[in-house]
């Protein structure tokens, strides 16, 4: 069926394009909220990653705010790469997960990099941002 205001592009059922993608997987409602409330303000830049690196962690007794923080860190980071390093873009895998592809080709897993950050403190955010950043 084509309806001509939504255009003919043809795309996999239940999965946005790229430009799509950005703003929803940007939400971030549990990281933004528990940075609120230390006085980080959170505006994708990668200072923003700094400041996250030196939250306490508090949330690291709640398996459930420890998972869904986890996802929030990851989308986070992934928001901050996709909106400040050239060519960088969303993607989603077969498998249904989030990653951020960059121009050189290079498919980076942000949600698992932020389930580390979250659980651990290590990587840092501002670390991976940086490696990212330089390739």
């Amino acid at each position: 069926m084509n309806i001509p205001f939504l255009g003919s592009r043809r795309r996999k059922p239940g999965f946005p394009d790229a430009e799509g993608l950005a703003e929803p997987l940007a939400e971030c409602e549990l990281l933004r909220s528990q940075a609120s409330r230390a006085g980080v303000r959170l505006d994708d830049s990668p200072a923003s990653l700094e400041a996250l690196d030196q939250l306490v962690p508090g949330w690291r007794d709640d398996e459930d705010t420890l998972n869904w923080l986890g996802n929030d860190a990851g989308l986070y980071l992934g928001t901050v790469i996709v909106r400040t390093v050239q060519g960088a873009r969303w993607e989603i895998r077969g498998d249904g997960q989030p990653v951020v592809r960059l121009a050189s080709g290079r498919e980076f897993d942000v949600v698992e990099s932020g389930h580390a950050w979250a659980s651990s403190g290590a990587p840092e955010l501002s670390q991976l941002y940086a490696e990212v950043a330089e390739a």
